[in-house]
């Protein structure tokens, strides 16, 4: 990874494994941001890809650990960052006392905490720092970022956290607030992608046509963001997973789980996850979330416009 001597005194050298979608916007904003990506992902050609525009492709977590001062890690959920971390070759066991380890994925509250533990017992600092704002903003340098951890993670971090975001919320000085406060924005997000797609779906079945339906809600006070990013995929036919069906399976049990130790009822959560439930078993798991609207009976939805 080659930057020139003024840059590596100024700056973290940093890099990012897993190049899904966020991943690789934020893998982008980072290069735009001048920073000389060292990337890694499963499949070889995507890291290979990135790399051919500028960049370096480890093949390993544990190769590219031993090379940055901030590893940034865009896997879907807890088991894969624990391969990250401490699979063959994993990161944790190169990763260099005082380098930060950034896990942006949605995971248990209490096992981030747990993490931070287990990575400060090598010197290793962690910062709890799930995200928001989907593909095309992580890929702008735009996202929302929800972390928290120690002063010191933050003194090495902070420029890498700013350039893949717009705003970087610090919420606490320990792991697991960060994971919190996502808990509660996928609640929220799952449920209203849910209704989004329950009332879309009304509005078919009672004779409305989608188009004008989508025009007057966006402009009424029934709006909401999910409805308006996600029935344009509904009104468009498109299906294409820019986040999936199963994701909610997951983000929004991982939401009952949270709630399920303090007694909390969460009726509306468990409605849209048991809708999303529907839609998986029923071989929609790897669409896009907006496909939960296919689980209504009776309706014509719209067809892919074709080229």
């Amino acid at each position: 990874m080659g930057m020139d001597d003024e840059n590596k005194s100024a700056r973290p050298r940093v890099g990012v494994v897993g190049l899904g979608a966020m991943g690789l916007g934020m893998a982008r904003s980072l290069r735009n941001a001048g920073y000389d990506v060292g990337v890694h992902d499963l499949r070889p050609e995507a890291a290979a890809a990135f790399a051919r525009d500028g960049g370096t492709a480890f093949a390993s977590c544990g190769e590219l650990a031993a090379a940055v001062d901030v590893l940034v890690g865009v896997v879907v959920n807890a088991d894969q960052v624990e391969s990250v971390l401490f699979g063959a070759d994993g990161a944790a066991g190169r990763l260099r006392p005082g380098s930060v380890f950034v896990m942006c994925s949605t995971v248990d509250p209490g096992w981030s905490a747990r993490l931070e533990g287990r990575l400060a017992e090598s010197g290793v600092l962690y910062l709890d720092a799930p995200v928001s704002g989907g593909a095309a903003r992580a890929a702008a340098g735009e996202l929302t970022m929800m972390t928290s951890g120690s002063a010191a993670a933050y003194s090495v971090a902070d420029p890498v956290l700013e350039a893949m975001s717009s705003t970087v919320y610090r919420l606490g000085d320990r792991a697991g607030l960060g994971s919190k406060v996502k808990i509660v924005n996928q609640l929220l997000a799952g449920v209203h992608i849910a209704a989004a797609a329950e009332a879309m779906a009304l509005g078919i079945r009672s004779g409305v046509p989608a188009e004008a339906l989508y025009e007057v809600i966006t402009h009424s006070a029934g709006n909401s963001w999910m409805f308006e990013n996600r029935m344009a995929h509904v009104l468009a036919g498109d299906y294409t997973p820019l986040s999936a069906v199963d994701i909610f399976v997951k983000d929004l049990g991982l939401v009952l789980d949270a709630a399920r130790p303090e007694r909390f009822p969460l009726p509306l959560a468990a409605t849209a996850h048991q809708m999303f439930l529907q839609a998986s078993a029923s071989g929609l798991g790897t669409e896009d979330d907006s496909a939960v609207i296919k689980i209504f009976p009776g309706i014509a939805l719209p067809e892919p416009v074709e080229a």
